[in-house]
């Protein structure tokens, strides 16, 4: 181990649990282009797939809309993918479903363990007259949710939050590899993918349509968060990049029309995160001297908040990699 790495614990820890708990608001938090208003009706974005956009900020006990989430309809049944980072978020997302269509919702699927995806699956426990649907995730995913809920949780109870939940719903079917669900000539694939943006990263591609649920492996607006691997990031979203899909809906920002090439962005700013962090690393520079010498990338929003502790994550990363 390399003697810096001593040091670099507790901070790497605190960063670490900084990203994936609550964290302090975003001044001037702006809503991604065509963001969605509390009761708006969900995007079409193509037939029987709908998204409910989130807003570009940073999630906490006020700002529960943050992630983008949907839901795709079958003809025997309808998926939800993800569910909103509170109770109140699920029940519009719910509602937003309910204005579309009255399927029983047999599948809610949580892309992967941070709270603005998952902190609104209590609000399907009785989605379909007092019977929940499957809450399915990455293989994972249950022992992400069981070491990260408590600190959710707690988190909220200190902003003071209006509701919180008693537990978060974990997943009752996983994902180790692919799986296909059936909602009624309607195939969804889903498939696990080794560690990038976390352990636990999860994608859905509905074959009719051929949309791409991308939960956070890419975003578009919002800076990127590094809580997995650097490197395996890079290397997933390059096998990503193969799969057969026609467009692609972000965990934030605006659905990807341009496949692949909407996954540019992350790439670049991942690409370059791993450059910044090998050239400090060369030149011998201690994990302070890293942060403190950074220039954020201002062509992203949310940098301020996210892009000093990916530059953390990162150099844990790739000094244990020299």
């Amino acid at each position: 181990m390399s003697p810096r790495l001593t040091a670099l614990g507790a901070a790497l820890a605190a960063a670490l649990l900084a990203t994936a708990c609550a964290l302090p608001p975003a001044p001037g938090a702006q809503a991604p282009p065509g963001a969605a208003a509390d009761g708006a009706a969900p995007q079409q974005v193509a037939p029987g797939v709908y998204v409910l956009p989130g807003r570009h900020a940073v999630w906490d006990a006020a700002h529960g809309d943050v992630a983008n989430t949907g839901f795709i309809l079958g003809s025997r049944c309808a998926a939800v993918i993800d569910s909103g980072g509170s109770p109140a978020q699920g029940r519009a997302l719910l509602a937003a479903l309910r204005r579309v269509s009255p399927l029983p919702v047999c599948y809610l699927v949580n892309t992967h363990a941070h709270p603005d995806h998952v902190m609104g699956n209590g609000a399907f426990a009785t989605a379909n007259a007092g019977k929940a649907p499957q809450v399915v995730g990455h293989v994972k995913l249950a022992a992400a949710l069981a070491a990260r809920a408590p600190y959710y949780l707690r988190a909220l109870e200190r902003e003071g939050a209006a509701e919180i939940p008693q537990r978060i719903a974990p997943p009752t079917l996983a994902v180790a590899d692919r799986l296909e669900l059936d909602l009624g000539e309607r195939p969804l694939l889903l498939r696990a993918w080794p560690t990038a943006h976390t352990d636990a990263d999860l994608t859905v591609l509905d074959e009719r349509s051929g949309t791409l649920w991308l939960g956070d492996l890419a975003f578009d607006g919002h800076l990127p968060v590094l809580d997995g691997r650097l490197l395996g990031w890079l290397q997933v979203l390059d096998e990503l990049g193969r799969e057969p899909a026609r467009r692609a809906v972000p965990g934030h920002g605006r659905v990807m029309e341009d496949w692949p090439a909407g996954l540019a962005p992350t790439i670049e700013y991942l690409a370059g995160l791993r450059r910044e962090t090998e050239a400090a690393l060369g030149q011998g520079l201690s994990l302070a001297e890293t942060v403190e010498a950074t220039r954020l990338p201002g062509q992203w929003q949310l940098a301020e908040d996210f892009h000093r502790r990916n530059l953390t994550a990162a150099y844990a990363e790739l000094e244990w990699a020299r």
